[in-house]
């Protein structure tokens, strides 16, 4: 399942997680990742690492805008999320999309 992602765009976004020493995983949640999107809906990303701050967060949104997918991206940091409601949406449905070995 691609998400409504064209394969090579998978790629890209996983290249940019893997140059970030900082991302040990990134979990694909919401529309996308419950098959339910459209055509232009966002691309949430939940990340985890022990070294993730807004500032590095911010890095990594302009790399990722940098790629132009016709998508915009909403990232956040899942060890500073602080509604339970969306902890609880990410570990049900999201789908890791780039984990570091």
């Amino acid at each position: 399942m691609t998400y409504g992602l064209k394969p090579n765009q998978i790629s890209s976004i996983q290249g940019i997680f893997a140059a970030a020493s900082a991302v040990n995983q990134a979990i694909l949640f919401g529309s996308r990742a419950k098959g339910n999107y459209k055509p232009g809906s966002d691309i949430d990303i939940a990340l985890m690492g022990k070294d993730l701050n807004f500032d590095y967060l911010l890095m990594l949104f302009h790399q990722l805008e940098d790629l132009n997918l016709p998508n915009t991206f909403d990232l956040v940091i899942y060890d500073k999320i602080k509604e339970p409601e969306l902890v609880n949406h990410i570990n049900r449905v999201g789908v890791p999309i780039f984990s570091r070995k």
